[in-house]
Parts: structure tokens; sequence; C-alpha cells
């Protein structure tokens, strides 16, 4: 499977001998200068590495993790294939940049909005040794994504930032309320916040993160 995808590094400001990693994932029929565009508001100690979702949108610089159909419902959403091929994707990346760069493999945060989100659920749930903590914006959990027993993984270190708008006209939030009674059903820590703007991150919300990321 290819597994090269294009991505853009900020190098953290503040070396050490290993650094923790913050992946971002943009949303649908994005790329991935969007939520880079952060990167000089995130803590000075991070890797801030923005990755570029596989499937081409064929107009301009628009990228998908996966095919949608926006006039179905939470069922037939989704390209499943493709959405497990873009967690593989994730996972592999992961596994590079790691061995690529001076990062520590027990310090990487993915930070997904939308379908980032979405496929940030699926990565971690499926691979929580590789993943610590997880700020999922405007997405929901879809467990149809995660690899088969996912149920059974150790979830023991994984913790979740959630937030969505409450009046996101893209996602709805009704989707993105049931996450996190599920993290709680199988034992991860989480927080979920509502805010009330549409499918965006309002300032608040990014401020929240942030406090959130520097709590530690």
């Amino acid at each position: 499977m290819e597994n090269s995808i294009y991505y853009l590094v900020r190098e953290p400001k503040t070396k050490r001998e290993k650094n923790p990693l913050l992946l971002l994932l943009h949303g649908y029929g994005s790329n991935e200068e969007d939520l880079f565009s952060f990167a000089s508001e995130l803590p000075d100690e991070y890797y801030v590495i923005s990755a570029r979702a596989p499937y081409s949108l064929g107009y301009g610089s628009s990228y998908a993790w996966y095919a949608i159909d926006f006039t179905a419902d939470e069922k037939r959403f989704s390209d499943l294939n493709q959405a497990r091929n873009s967690r593989e994707i994730v996972s592999a990346l992961i596994d590079q940049l790691v061995s690529e760069y001076p990062i520590d493999k027990n310090e990487v945060t993915l930070v997904g909005f939308s379908q980032g989100a979405i496929l940030s659920y699926a990565v971690s749930l499926s691979y929580p040794q590789k993943v610590k903590q997880v700020a999922a914006m405007s997405g929901y959990l879809n467990p149809e994504i995660m690899v088969d027993g996912f149920e059974k993984n150790d979830f023991g270190k994984l913790r979740f930032y959630i937030s969505h708008g409450s009046v996101d006209q893209v996602v709805p939030v009704d989707w993105a309320r049931k996450s996190k009674p599920f993290l709680d059903g199988i034992g991860i820590e989480s927080i979920y916040k509502e805010y009330p703007v549409g499918h965006g991150v309002a300032p608040q919300n990014f401020f929240d993160f942030r406090n959130w990321l520097l709590e530690k």
C-alpha cells in the first residue's frame, strides 16, 4: 500500500532529545495548509506536522481522507473502505515520523477537524499504543472504521478532547454527542465541549484545546 503522503513540518522551538508530536489531520475538501495555520499558536516543544489526505477531489488543492455522500444518513455517509485505507496510512505515517524525527513515540497527539477527527478516532482506538491523546473537533466516532476487535485494546493511557459547534450544519451535533458515552463505556477519559458556532473552530474552542494540551 502506498503510504508516502505529503506533510508540512514545524520543528519544535525548544529542542529536547525527543520531542512530542502534534499530527494535524484536516477536513474533507481542505489540505495540509489549513490546520497548519495554527502552528505558531501551538506549544513550542512540539513537532507540529500537518498531513495531506491521500484522495484528491480533482479541483484546486482539495483532498479527502475518504469519499462522502452528503445526501446520505449517518450509516451510508462514508466510503468505509477508503476510510479504513486512510486509517492504515495515518498509522503507518506515525511510525514513519517516529523513525525519521527525534519524536517521543509515547507523546503522540492527533488533532483532527471534521473528517480528520473521524479518522483520529479510528486510528487511536484501533492502535492506542501509538497515540497518547486526541483532539477531535467537529467530527464523530464511527466504530465501523476501527480494526476488528478494537474493544479489546488497552486504552489505559488514551485521553480525548472533543468539541463541536452546537449549530453545525455539516456534521450534526447529535452525532458528536454520542462519542463521550461511547468512550466512557470502554473506559477512556474524555472532555466534551460545545460552542455556539457552525462547522468551525471558535476562538474559545482553540483556547480550551490549547489549555487541555498544556495540562499534561
